[in-house]
């Protein structure tokens, strides 16, 4: 385990992997951008929740494939537990079901392992300005999976605060929790509380399938 004091204005990175070299080669990386800040490194799912819960990254970047507790438990507890962090899970599987299944128990992202270093990065760098972090051949597996008929109430959106549906509809447009504690001139901390919130009403695990839902919502 490793943490530091995150920097003003930079997105934090937890990362979550029990290869150490693969964890070193990323965590170099992204130090080499000066809008990334590793803040925490961790080998287990169990370490993570912990530290996740003490350190709220803005981002954490967790392997699916680990031994014990894997990515997909890890997610789920995150979630369960609260932490708002947008989760990418990195993995060597491009298959639809791990794809769609970690998505719909609350990642923000799905990146593979075999894709050049510095687009994994770059990736990370979208996603701390609110966008997906997917990888492109994943892309039209998800949207079809995520667009499938609704599942949820006729009319869920009447349950939302008037403040949680102006988070929503900034949540579709891609913004991230920071992007919208400026348009709305409110803490980045009340953002998260009402996310938490808005998607507990929703039974959305993720802003991802919060977002794809409301832009559909909108057409």
């Amino acid at each position: 385990m490793n943490t530091s004091i995150a920097q003003e204005n930079v997105t934090t990175v937890m990362l979550v992997d029990d290869h150490p070299l693969f964890r070193k080669g990323l965590n170099q990386l992204i130090e080499l951008e000066d809008e990334l800040q590793v803040i925490s490194e961790h080998s287990n799912g169990k370490d993570a929740i912990t530290a996740a819960l003490e350190l709220d990254p803005d981002i954490i970047i967790l392997d699916l494939n680990m031994q014990g507790m894997d990515g997909l438990e890890t997610v789920k507890e995150l979630r369960n537990q609260g932490v708002s962090s947008r989760v990418i899970m990195l993995s060597v599987s491009d298959n639809d079901e791990d794809v769609i299944s970690a998505i719909t128990n609350g990642a923000d992202g799905y990146l593979l392992k075999d894709m050049e270093p510095e687009d994994i990065v770059e990736h990370i760098k979208q996603a701390a300005t609110g966008r997906m972090a997917i990888s492109e051949r994943l892309t039209h597996t998800l949207a079809t999976a995520l667009r499938k008929p609704n599942r949820k109430p006729e009319n869920p959106l009447s349950g939302l605060t008037s403040r949680e549906l102006e988070i929503l509809k900034l949540i579709a447009k891609g913004l991230s929790n920071k992007l919208i504690a400026r348009e709305l001139d409110i803490s980045d901390g009340t953002v998260k509380v009402h996310v938490k919130h808005l998607l507990k009403k929703l039974n959305f695990r993720s802003r991802v399938e919060a977002a794809v839902w409301m832009v559909d919502q909108q057409h």
